[in-house]
């Protein structure tokens, strides 16, 4: 699978660790062209390839946005995302961290699904901090959980098997309006780790039995 990580931050270098796994050919792309992060992913033994934006996604199976949400809309302007796989992990928190940008009646995924035309929008990946990767994605025997929610049942089946692939323990989330549900529980994560005191080391965990 060809990946392109759009944004080069804690979340988009944790998950160009996890996803360059020898089967997926990794390109990460940020505003100077990807180049210092896949010299600095390199030097921990992570094998990614860097490009500018618009090449990176021509060339992409999968498009991962690893950016701010209020970055994520303007990306329309510099690439075509129509009939790509992406994948949006943003949330939309408001600067000071007192709550949400939108909520309810939509989401960030369903504001990126209208702003990059003819995409095939999937959440997925957002509930998981940066810092977790640097540790891996096993906490004792439990691994860390995604929620993978999208309309389109093609684009969803191949970020669910990507996903597998890299060692998340994943769960269907069914539609992509369900994102209203999963960036609030992203938002309550935070909350848990720095309002309250929990630290980064630490993910919600759907249990079933």
């Amino acid at each position: 699978m060809k990946i392109a990580i759009i944004g080069t931050g804690g979340i988009g270098a944790g998950l160009a660790s996890v996803l360059a796994n020898g089967k997926n050919e990794v390109t990460v792309s940020d505003r100077k062209g990807g180049a210092d992060a896949a010299a600095k992913l390199a030097g921990r033994g992570v094998l990614v390839r860097a490009a500018e934006v618009r090449p990176a996604v021509a060339a992409a199976d999968v498009v991962i946005l690893a950016v701010p949400y209020g970055a994520a809309a303007g990306l329309a302007e510099v690439a075509d995302f129509a009939g790509k796989i992406v994948v949006d992990v943003t949330n939309p928190v408001k600067e000071d961290f007192s709550g949400l940008l939108v909520g309810h009646t939509t989401s960030a995924a369903e504001e990126i699904a209208r702003a990059l035309t003819g995409a095939k929008l999937v959440k997925a990946f957002n509930t998981v901090f940066a810092q977790v990767y640097d540790q891996g994605l096993i906490f004792g025997a439990t691994p860390v959980q995604t929620f993978v929610a999208a309309d389109d049942g093609h684009a969803k089946a191949a970020v669910i098997a990507l996903a597998q692939e890299a060692g998340f323990d994943v769960r269907d989330a069914g539609p992509l309006s369900n994102a209203r549900h999963i960036e609030p529980l992203a938002y309550l994560n935070i909350q848990f780790g720095y309002m309250l005191g929990q630290g980064t080391q630490i993910a919600p965990v759907w249990l079933s039995r």
